[in-house]
């Protein structure tokens, strides 16, 4: 994550691009009911489910090489990605190598900032692709104010996408700006909405002006106000900073840091 925001200010300062950051992916295999079978890198070209026999996607042989009073720690973090345990060796009294088969696509969400935060920064990490695996692949799409937000979109595994999708929905809000409506923001599985979160519109009192008198007078006057919002959410477009897509790919260790 250092990296990539280094690169990202090189960029935006040097040759003046405005960069939109997207959640990383890894090349999935997918295979068709009608026995095609196609590589998809890009949440967006990820075929409709009904259409779907199966997929697989790419896993790793993960050798993690770490202080002994972390081991525990980091046994978890590896669980967390669906990893296999299948090797542990003792290097030294102070040092062990911790040997897991896991799913690349686990390894490029967080994993390694983590791994460093967990361990103060002593653990290593060196991991081999050994091959594909099958697989069960959502497609998770971001939604603000009901507008769908390509650049968020991710393919996860199923058992994944509550949380994924809550944490994206988290992030958008606390990043997004408060507008004149209220803004929700969804993440959905093709028509099912798995996470929501809402940015509450700003507020401004009508009725400060009206003293005394028939509460009838204040009512209509929010009533107004409410159609307009209304009004406003229909035609109203909602701007995304580029900080919020950061903040998506930030993990939460990242933020206690």
């Amino acid at each position: 994550m250092l990296h990539l925001e280094v690169v990202q200010e090189r960029i935006e300062r040097e040759f003046g691009l405005s960069i939109v950051l997207t959640s990383p992916s890894v090349r999935y295999r997918i295979h068709m009911k009608n026995g095609e079978e196609i590589e998809v890198d890009n949440p967006l070209d990820y075929p409709d489910q009904v259409r779907i026999d199966y997929a697989e996607e790419p896993y790793i042989r993960a050798s993690v090489i770490t202080p002994s009073s972390y081991v525990g720690s980091i046994i978890t973090l590896c669980m967390e990605k669906r990893g296999v345990q299948t090797g542990m060796n003792y290097i030294d009294t102070k040092r062990v190598e911790l040997v897991y088969e896991m799913p690349l696509a686990e390894v490029l969400f967080e994993f390694y900032d983590r791994l460093k935060s967990i361990s103060r920064g002593y653990a290593s990490f060196d991991y081999e692709i050994i091959g594909y695996r099958k697989t069960d692949l959502v497609r998770v799409d971001i939604l603000v104010n009901g507008e769908a937000c390509d650049a968020l979109s991710m393919l996860v595994f199923r058992d994944n996408a509550v949380s994924r999708g809550r944490q994206a929905c988290e992030r958008l809000q606390e990043e997004i700006p408060r507008h004149q409506f209220k803004i929700p923001i969804q993440a959905a599985i093709g028509g099912n909405i798995i996470a929501r979160e809402t940015i509450n519109a700003f507020r401004k009192d009508v009725t400060a002006k009206c003293y005394g008198g028939d509460i009838t007078r204040k009512r209509k006057l929010l009533e107004k106000q409410k159609e307009g919002k209304k009004r406003m959410k229909l035609v109203g477009n909602v701007e995304i900073p580029q900080s919020a897509y950061l903040a998506v790919l930030k993990s939460k260790g990242a933020d206690e840091k």
